[in-house]
């Protein structure tokens, strides 16, 4: 019979057992029949020889017994029986079984919620054709743009370097770009109004390239990517297009307006596809060619050193990442050469060519400046949930040992009547493994909910970073492995043990028959390992604690409270842009402070290019008279502010002033540069009237004057140091600068501020447009949101498997009260004292505690090192940490001693006497 014969048959056998039982009973009868038939042949009368055919088939049970288990429907059976009789006996003991799921939920559901994290940001492979083909020219840590001519390894990219490379490249089947800036704007799709859309500007090449077809229309290809702003036309990302025409495919031929220019609608990319950016998902993909439309100002269609682009590469089959690294170098060096430094390039540029470099980095997993973020803290994270996972585990164990004593006798009972060890271990262990799934599938559930609770902890913004969390197979994948594992590790040891009895002591001994588990050796070390593991995550917890009170003590130089960050958005104001004209937006900007500033509770505002940990714009500075030094080569940071900037955010000027009215657009360029920037270059002298110049170029040293020095700050992150700054004014640098801050009086309320300064805006220009709205407190505590989530789940974790060791206590207490009750009752009846009594329970406790501790505190001083990197200003083995560590285990696990230890001074001794 074939494989699907046998399987059909099987089933039938499965749903008609009495059918099948008649067949056997059919087939035994014939076999009876003719062995009957044969024996009366050699001479025996008919009773004799249907007796010894009998006798020679054996019991009839037994045979079918035998038969049905050579038929593989037998193990299903065999299956099926043993998990309604796990079930049954999993709801007999109510108590036990809430407990195990309540722990399995927890532990399972956060290694599935924290290796969801991890795979949406690490692991999992873009949605495009043959994903392990793909390379990134760089590493990806970079975004935004850059001028200069780096002399160490390159990671962005410009378009005429792009196009010329790819001409001549013959190591990979396809290249293509993308902007590493994702352009945030405002959109009228079909004449509706406006609306927040993300675009990424791609080459022509980008869908074909990444193997990313249309589900509707087409895709950008190569003859939209041409001459600038040759290409008006937009693909939408799938979920884009369902939510705004609901699937309607007459929805392509549709206009978008985005700053003041209308874009076709020509195509839908195909389902799941949400770009090469992790963390970033495109609303629209535009062409490259329409960058200055886009963003204007911007020339990096045309301009070689205008260097903003991410350029990935498809190798070609057979060729490997070495080979194609080292052609890429050559050509790199080669396009240096004859294309950006020219025929006589100086020293310093020879110089820099011969540093400079192109690492190629895999990209099948994207682009991800996240992954360099969360890689080490979701690792942490991942390693302390598989801690708590494993005490649960020990938990459980300890519990089934216990458990396995009190069913001496039933397991006694059906080995004596036949049945095999394995096939006892088998349904001990399916019992096993009902619980665990079980808790698998509760545990997923909550996986479901905690993980985009836990993306909302970790993300910077109000806005939670946008990434698909969708559990994929390899998601799956990971809870099953977890699943089976963990069923073995907390069942195989408990009903191996409870499987290893004699029959005739535990037949007569019934339900207290058998080896005690509160004293086996096994149940103790469980404990012991409950309590060192502990040690361990509770230390760790205090470590990102602590750590994490000394980056919030950090001060940032300005003054974060009652200050509202007003995001603004004029890509639909229709404002000049590159033209003299430009300082309109300069005069729009102070229309907005005058009239926000009359608003009741605002005590100033400000525009300004950055508030805090929103980027940069650095480049090096040179000084009138001042010859270059370690301390005075790196870069300055510059952010270009409104006159009110340095009293909205607090920072005293110290010397000279601030920027005023006086400052013009026909006026000297001044500045104001922080502390740092002034010791730096003028240890011993006044930095206020002298001159410098951006870059390197001695004729355009004096080109600003220092009118002020500024208190310094912290500027990209809480972690700066040494940053030196300097402050243009806005009637410098033309342009609409989008962070406006408003500065309230303490007590205010900020929801009528709010309304307020929204309608205010509105009422001098309806077309600009308020994108978000947060605080300077916001956005402090926003930069440390990775540390803050180690520091919350830590906590939360350490505290919850400080609460299973003391489950395991307990119980392991209990039963032991349970198991001396009888000895109890006699000490009492005999005049013991209650502290006698109370000592003889807690002194099993203490040693358990004692050698937790001398296990746990070794392996915690050892394993708190590799946390060094996560941790600021405090020392991986911290006193305060160690000892807070060990005070909660104790004290905890001492009370949960406590507890049974306290119910066995009070037992009557006449009831404790009577108890068997």
């Amino acid at each position: 019979m074939g494989l699907i014969g046998n399987l059909r048959s099987g089933l039938r056998s499965l749903l008609s057992k009495e059918r099948v039982e008649r067949e056997m009973d059919e087939e035994l009868d014939g076999y009876l029949d003719a062995a009957a038939a044969h024996k009366r042949q050699l001479g025996m009368s008919s009773r004799e020889a249907r007796r010894a055919a009998r006798v020679e088939m054996g019991g009839r049970n037994a045979v079918k017994q035998r038969m049905w288990s050579s038929r593989w429907e037998s193990v299903v059976e065999n299956l099926v029986q043993d998990v309604r009789q796990g079930a049954r006996g999993l709801l007999k003991s109510p108590g036990f079984t809430l407990v195990a799921l309540l722990s399995l939920t927890l532990g399972i559901g956060a290694n599935t919620a924290i290796f969801t994290l991890m795979n949406a940001i690490m692991l999992r492979p873009l949605p495009v054709e043959k994903p392990q083909q793909l390379v990134l020219f760089g590493d990806g840590r970079a975004a935004g743009s850059t001028d200069s001519l780096p002399d160490s390894t390159w990671r962005l990219f410009s378009y005429p370097f792009f196009r010329t490379f790819g001409s001549k490249a013959q190591s990979f089947a396809g290249l293509a770009a993308v902007n590493s800036n994702q352009s945030n704007s405002h959109a009228s799709v079909a004449g509706g109004a406006l609306e927040p859309i993300h675009i990424d500007l791609v080459s022509g090449s980008y869908f074909g390239m990444l193997g990313v077809p249309a589900v509707l229309g087409r895709v950008i290809g190569t003859a939209d990517d041409g001459a600038p702003g040759s290409g008006p036309v937009a693909v939408a990302n799938y979920g884009w297009f369902q939510r705004h025409f609901h699937g309607d495919p007459a929805a392509l031929g549709k206009v978008v307006r985005i700053q003041s220019h209308d874009y076709t609608l020509i195509g839908v990319a195909r389902p799941g596809f949400f770009g090469a950016s992790v963390g970033e998902s495109a609303d629209l993909w535009i062409p490259l060619s329409m960058e200055k439309e886009i963003s204007p100002g911007q020339n990096g269609i045309t301009d070689k050193f205008y260097q903003s682009l991410y350029i990935l590469g498809r190798l070609k089959p057979g060729v490997s990442m070495t080979a194609a690294g080292s052609e890429t170098n050559l050509l790199f060096k080669q396009i240096l050469r004859s294309d950006f430094v020219g025929a006589n390039p100086s020293q310093k540029e020879l110089t820099s060519i011969q540093h400079a470099s192109i690492e190629l980095t895999p990209a099948g997993n994207g682009i991800s400046r996240l992954r360099r973020r969360f890689s080490l803290p979701l690792e942490i994270l991942m390693t302390i949930v598989a801690l708590v996972l494993l005490i649960a585990c020990a938990n459980i164990a300890n519990m089934l040992l216990a458990r396995g004593v009190s069913r001496a006798r039933e397991i006694a009972v059906r080995m004596a009547l036949g049945a095999s060890r394995g096939r006892i271990v088998v349904q001990l262990l399916t019992e096993s493994s009902l619980l665990a799934f079980a808790g698998a599938g509760l545990g997923i559930a909550l996986a479901w909910k905690a993980s985009p609770l836990l993306l909302q902890m970790a993300s910077p913004g109000p806005q939670p970073i946008p990434i698909n969390l969708r559990p994929d197979g390899m998601v799956l994948g990971f809870t099953l492995l977890v699943t089976v594992l963990t069923a073995l590790i907390f069942g195989i040891i408990p009903a191996l043990r409870a499987t290893r009895l004699e029959l005739t002591p535990a037949l007569k001994e019934g339900r207290g028959g058998g080896t005690a588990s509160t004293r086996s050796t096994l149940a103790r070390g469980l404990i012991v390992g409950q309590v060192a593991l502990s040690i361990l995550l509770m230390a760790a917890a205090g470590l990102f604690i602590r750590s994490l009170l000394n980056l919030t003590s950090i001060d940032t130089g300005f003054d974060k409270h009652d200050a509202l960050v007003f995001s603004l958005d004029a890509s639909a104001a229709g404002l000049p842009h590159g033209s003299p004209e430009e300082i309109r937006s300069v005069q729009l900007q102070e229309q907005i402070e005058q009239r926000v500033q009359a608003i009741p509770g605002v005590k100033s505002d400000s525009f300004a290019f950055f508030t805090f940990d929103q980027g940069g714009w650095t480049d090096a500075v040179m000084f009138q008279g001042v010859g270059k030094t370690a301390e005075n080569s790196r870069e300055v940071f510059f952010n270009i502010v409104s006159n009110g900037f340095f009293d909205t955010m607090g920072l005293p000027v110290q010397a000279g002033r601030g920027f005023n009215t006086h400052d013009t657009q026909t006026s000297q360029k001044v500045a104001v540069i922080n502390q740092t920037m002034a010791r730096r270059f003028f240890p011993n002298g006044d930095a206020v009237g002298r001159r410098f110049g951006l870059g390197e170029d001695p004729a355009h040293s004096g080109d600003i004057e220092v009118i002020g020095v500024v208190k310094d700050a912290k500027y990209t992150a809480l972690l700066d140091t040494g940053q030196m700054a300097a402050y243009f004014p806005c009637v410098d640098n033309p342009g609409f600068y989008g962070n406006f801050v408003v500065k309230l009086a303490p007590g205010v309320s900020r929801a009528a501020v709010i309304a307020q300064t929204r309608s205010a805006i509105a009422q001098i220009n309806p077309n600009i447009l308020v994108s978000s709205i947060s605080s300077l407190e916001e956005q402090v505590s926003g930069s440390i949101a990775t540390q803050s989530l180690i520091a919350q789940l830590s906590a939360f974790f350490g505290v919850l498997a400080v609460f299973l060791s003391c489950i395991g206590i307990y119980g392991l207490m209990s039963y032991a009260v349970l198991r001396r009750t009888n000895e109890i009752g006699i000490r009492l009846a005999l005049g013991a004292r209650t502290g006698v009594l109370l000592w003889m329970v807690l002194r099993e406790s203490l040693v358990l505690l004692g050698l937790g501790l001398a296990i746990g505190l070794p392996v915690t001083l050892g394993s708190t090192r590799i946390l060094q990197s996560q941790l600021y200003q405090l020392s991986p083995v911290d006193p305060v940490a160690l000892c807070v560590a060990v005070a909660t285990v104790a004290v905890m696990t001492m009370l949960a001693a406590w507890l049974p230890a306290r119910r066995a001074t009070l037992v009557d001794p006449m009831v404790a006497l009577r108890c068997d």
